[in-house]
């Protein structure tokens, strides 16, 4: 797996609505492998963005390209059978299913799912429960899941589509400590996969801990991007989304060490 090469790419990329620009000329480039955190202040544009990359929503300016391909202004069932996946912020689980049924769906979905059968498509599901660690809850229906398990759920469904770039769209939010650090254990080990990673976060330990870069996104254009010890270290970061507090915590922190 090359790390240099080009997977994704947006070029001034861009969305309105009615008039008001909630994403403007952003520039984003995906290598394979990456892990990128994308930050920014909520209505910072950020799902937009993964939005009209992913055909959830029609781009309104610029362009996608995905592995030298113009997807610019593909509908989202397109995408996915390229091998783009996405979770979603709010989970959305079909409750009166299983499941081993949910993720199912995902297999019939993504890549490989316009040549699956049921049956393999079940197996794919149990295959992907096994790796996320949600086997023993296969035949739960997913009403009955904690909010811990269904973001595992919301990450099985889109790992079952086989993709080659997963957008991750705050898969840490609402969970303790304890269960933030087996989702980041669970976003190396799906990275390790060789699977491209944006991943949507507002809880810094996640960002910090597993994101090669960070893009920050606030009022819908990009205001920084580099290394997270460089990036949440900006001044513009700090006053725009991070805050005095957060500032004084990294102050603290370099003078303990």
């Amino acid at each position: 797996m090359s790390h240099n090469e080009i997977i994704l790419t947006t070029e001034r990329a861009g969305k309105t609505f009615g008039g008001l620009a909630a994403v403007s000329k952003v520039d984003l480039t995906l290598r394979r492998g990456d892990v990128i955190g994308l930050i920014g202040p909520n209505g910072a544009g950020k799902t937009t963005f993964v939005n009209i990359i992913t055909g959830m929503l029609p781009i309104s300016a610029g362009k996608v390209t995905y592995r030298g391909q113009d997807i610019t202004g593909w509908p989202a069932y397109r995408v996915a059978r390229l091998g783009i996946a996405r979770t979603f912020q709010v989970v959305k689980p079909f409750r009166n299913m299983t499941v081993r049924e949910n993720v199912a769906v995902g297999a019939m979905y993504g890549a490989g799912g316009a040549r699956r059968s049921t049956r393999e498509a079940l197996r794919r599901a149990d295959e992907v429960l096994e790796f996320v660690g949600l086997l023993d809850q296969r035949e739960r229906h997913a009403e009955q899941l904690t909010l811990a398990w269904l973001k595992r759920l919301e990450l099985a469904k889109a790992l079952a589509m086989e993709p080659e770039v997963l957008f991750l769209d705050e898969v840490m939010a609402g969970l303790n400590p304890k269960e933030i650090e087996a989702a980041m254990d669970l976003v190396r080990q799906i990275n390790q996969r060789g699977i491209t990673l944006l991943i949507i976060e507002h809880v810094m330990k996640a960002i910090i801990g597993v994101c090669q870069n960070v893009f920050v996104l606030h009022y819908g254009q990009k205001l920084a991007e580099g290394r997270p010890e460089e990036v949440l270290r900006d001044p513009k970061v700090i006053e725009a989304y991070l805050g005095k507090k957060y500032a004084e915590q990294l102050e603290a922190r370099d003078a303990e060490n």
